[in-house]
C-alpha cells in the first residue's frame, strides 16, 4: 500500500490541530517531520492519505488516537546536561541563596524524555546533601513521560554526564539491559512526573524556586509565548528564577521576570 503525499492542505490542519491543542506553531519547514512521523500511524489504520487520517482524529471518537499523534508531534531532543552553564549558575549563583530550612522546588517544564530532570536531580543531590529538594517534571506527551519514569538510557547517552555524578547516581544494565544505564531509584523517586498542557490553566503544584522552560518557545508564537510565561510566572516564588535557552529570550515576553544574565531571569521581591 503506497502512501500518498502530505498536500499544502492537509499540512495545514495538522498545523492548526497542534496549535489548537498545544499551543505550538509548525513552521513549513516542518511538513517533512509531519509526513515521517505520522506515516506509521496511517499504515497502522490501513489509510492512504494524510486527509483520511486528520478526519480520524478530527471526529473524537479516537481521543486515544489523539494523544498518540500529539506525543510524535511534540517530542524533542534532549540530552544530559545540555547547555551546562545553567546548571553551574544553579549550583554557583542560585543553591547559595536558598531559604534554609525549606524545601528547593524546581520545575522542568517541558521535560520531553527525562534527561533535564535528572541532571537536575543529580545537581542538586550532590550540591544539597541532605537538605530537602524536590522537582517537578512534565510535559504534553503522555509517550515521553514513560519513557523518562522509567530512567533507563542507552549508554551513548551518559556522554555529557561528569564522571562522578554517573558513578554516584547511574547503574549500568545487565541482561536485559545491557547497553544501558539506569538512573539510581534514589533520585527517581524524588522527581514526580506529570503531564501537563502548559498552553491550558496550570494545576495546583504550589510555588518554585526556578522554573526550567528551554527551548520550548522556539516553537510559540508571540501570543503564545506570552500566556504560556504568564502562567508558569504565577507559580514562581518572588525572587525565583526563570530559565529559557540559550537561543531563546523573553524580551517583549513579560514585564515581571528581569534578565540576570543571557537566558536568566529573575521575578522581583526577593
Amino acid at each position: 500500500m503506497q502512501l500518498s503525499t502530505l498536500t499544502d492542505r492537509e499540512f495545514g490542519e495538522f498545523q492548526g490541530m497542534l496549535h489548537r491543542l498545544a499551543g505550538i506553531h509548525l513552521s513549513p519547514a516542518k511538513k517533512a517531520l509531519v509526513s515521517g512521523r505520522l506515516a506509521k500511524r496511517l499504515k497502522h489504520y490501513s489509510l492512504v492519505n494524510y486527509g483520511d487520517y486528520f478526519r480520524l482524529l478530527s471526529s473524537g471518537n479516537q481521543p486515544e488516537e489523539l494523544q498518540v499523534a500529539v506525543d510524535l508531534l511534540t517530542t524533542n531532543e534532549t540530552y544530559f546536561f545540555r547547555e551546562p552553564r545553567h546548571f553551574d549558575y544553579l549550583t554557583e549563583q542560585i543553591l547559595p541563596e536558598r531559604r534554609p530550612g525549606v524545601p528547593f522546588r524546581v520545575w522542568s517544564a517541558a521535560c520531553s524524555s527525562g534527561e533535564e530532570p535528572y541532571t537536575l536531580a543529580m545537581v542538586l543531590a550532590s550540591t544539597l546533601g541532605e537538605a530537602p529538594w524536590e522537582i517537578l517534571a512534565s510535559d504534553i506527551s503522555t509517550r515521553v513521560l514513560e519513557k523518562a519514569r522509567s530512567g533507563l538510557y542507552p549508554m551513548e547517552r551518559a556522554q555529557n554526564i561528569p564522571r562522578h555524578l554517573l558513578t554516584s547516581y547511574c547503574l549500568k544494565g545487565v541482561g536485559s539491559q545491557d547497553g544501558h544505564f539506569l538512573v539510581d531509584k534514589r533520585l527517581r523517586g524524588r522527581v514526580k512526573f506529570h503531564q501537563i498542557n502548559l498552553n491550558e490553566k496550570l494545576p495546583g503544584v504550589g510555588e518554585f524556586d526556578v522554573i526550567f522552560l528551554r527551548n520550548v518557545m522556539i516553537y510559540f508564537n508571540l501570543d503564545t509565548k506570552t500566556q504560556v510565561v504568564a502562567r508558569l510566572v504565577s507559580m514562581l516564588r518572588p525572587g525565583g528564577h526563570f530559565i529559557v535557552g540559550h537561543s531563546e529570550s523573553l524580551n517583549g515576553v513579560t514585564d515581571a521576570l528581569k534578565a540576570v544574565r543571557p537566558s536568566v531571569y529573575r521575578k522581583s521581591g526577593a
